[in-house]
């Protein structure tokens, strides 16, 4: 597998290789894993070279990403790369890259590629693709989770350092669990949307996949900061988690969904917890939950039909047909739907505050269960909504959240945790996460 980033940076400043040679044998790799269809679009070696090249007035002491590889979420712009969100008749070809992807090309770090994703970010499985399926790095058998599958499972196989996905309702939490590594979904605004293709605008976020939570606390340093031509920008301090007082669901409001390998070990994750010391909080999670419904099963879906809509109808055979069905139930709501929807979920907000009065994180499963391709193809629209039970309130309620590897099944399939912290805590859930 690729070095952690700083024994990347370290092998550098050492000679052990060149960039070129970390390059080279990522290609190798990847043209080696062709049938996981983890790329849509693949940078070649002249390409990347180019990149490097820009690099030869600086050293590894110099940019904090100096020659580190990393893989871009098909539905973010990389300048004179096509961005087609899953969808080919969509495509267009960017003049200038997202303004996350820029700070990452100024501090060093080299474009691989853009990856495959669930057709316009709309999807928790990953298998809503009409550039194959991106199945699971560690059981080609199962979903990898999306819809950020291809950014997760390039991290997961060594194929990139980092990557960058989008988080609306667990699109980056949720292939990072089960891929077995790190996915932070930042809070909302903490990192520019700038040329980004929009899910639901006010909702969506980027997300960072890493092997662990020092190199994704590295690069959000890097990807952080205010954007003053993203209207949903915010320069954000950092919150602390001063004590670790964690909240759990009640036991009646778990969901490990007839799972009981995942119900076990997210029983031993806490125990874990609490033998570092760590209270244990009983919460109520019933308006966590009640916000999640609002996204899919009311007016909130709306959102989503108003970025990609007017797309979605004049070429109705060119998309997905889940993701059309998904996307065009949003022209049923009507303003006052929205209204009413609002209000509810301002109603569940503030009851969800009175949680945060007695716990500094909460503690929950990231998803209840993982399902066979072969389940989710027989049920593509109930199971994957199933996985959003622990993600999607969080960008509603304004959380940050760190995905976190937790062990794994007795058949071998990854089992995480997430680490929910309120509005600007990533950086404090991220050093929570890299001592666990």
């Amino acid at each position: 597998m690729i070095s952690p980033i700083g024994t990347l940076l370290t092998a550098y400043r050492s000679a052990r290789f060149t960039i070129a040679d970390v390059l080279d044998q990522l290609l190798e790799r990847a043209d080696r894993s062709l049938q996981q269809h983890v790329f849509i679009t693949r940078l070649s070696r002249r390409e990347l070279l180019a990149y490097a090249d820009r690099l030869r007035e600086y050293c590894s002491d110099d940019l904090p990403l100096y020659g580190v590889p990393f893989a871009i979420k098909d539905n973010i712009d990389l300048a004179g790369v096509p961005t087609s969100a899953g969808c080919p008749a969509f495509t267009y070809t960017p003049a200038r890259s997202a303004a996350v992807v820029q700070r990452l090309l100024d501090a060093g770090a080299i474009p691989l590629g853009k990856t495959n994703l669930d057709q316009f970010a709309t999807g928790l499985a990953g298998t809503r693709s009409p550039h194959g399926i991106c199945a699971n790095s560690v059981n080609s058998s199962y979903i990898a989770g999306g819809s950020s599958s291809g950014s997760a499972v390039a991290v997961a196989l060594g194929l990139a350092s980092f990557a960058l996905g989008t988080d609306t309702a667990g699109s980056g939490r949720v292939p990072a669990a089960f891929n077995n590594i790190i996915g932070l979904k930042p809070s909302n605004g903490r990192i520019s949307l700038r040329g980004i293709v929009p899910t639901c605008r006010s909702l969506d976020c980027v997300a960072l996949f890493a092997r662990n939570a020092e190199d994704a606390a590295l690069v959000l340093d890097v990807a952080d900061g205010f954007d003053p031509d993203d209207p949903y920008s915010r320069a954000l301090a950092d919150a602390p988690i001063r004590t670790l007082r964690y909240g759990v669901p009640r036991n009646d409001q778990l969901e490990f969904f007839a799972d009981a390998d995942y119900a076990r070990l997210f029983g031993e994750a806490l125990r874990r917890f609490d033998a570092a010391g760590a209270v244990r909080v009983e919460i109520d999670f019933e308006p966590f939950a009640a916000a999640a419904k609002l996204l899919y099963g009311g007016a909130f879906v709306a959102e989503r039909y108003a970025a990609l809509g007017e797309f979605i109808e004049s070429h109705p055979l060119e998309v997905h047909p889940v993701t059309r069905q998904v996307i065009l139930q949003g022209k049923l709501p009507s303003a006052a739907d929205a209204f009413k929807a609002q209000h509810t979920l301002m109603a569940l907000k503030r009851r969800s505050e009175a949680v945060w009065k007695g716990v500094d994180l909460i503690v929950t499963p990231t998803a209840g269960t993982i399902y066979p391709l072969a389940k989710i193809e027989a049920d593509p629209v109930r199971l994957p909504a199933t996985l959003g039970y622990y993600t999607v309130f969080m960008n509603f309620f304004q959380l940050a959240g760190v995905a976190v590897p937790a062990g794994f099944r007795a058949d071998g399939l990854p089992f995480g945790i997430t680490l929910v912290g309120p509005d600007g805590s990533e950086r404090a859930l991220l050093r929570i996460a890299g001592a666990l």
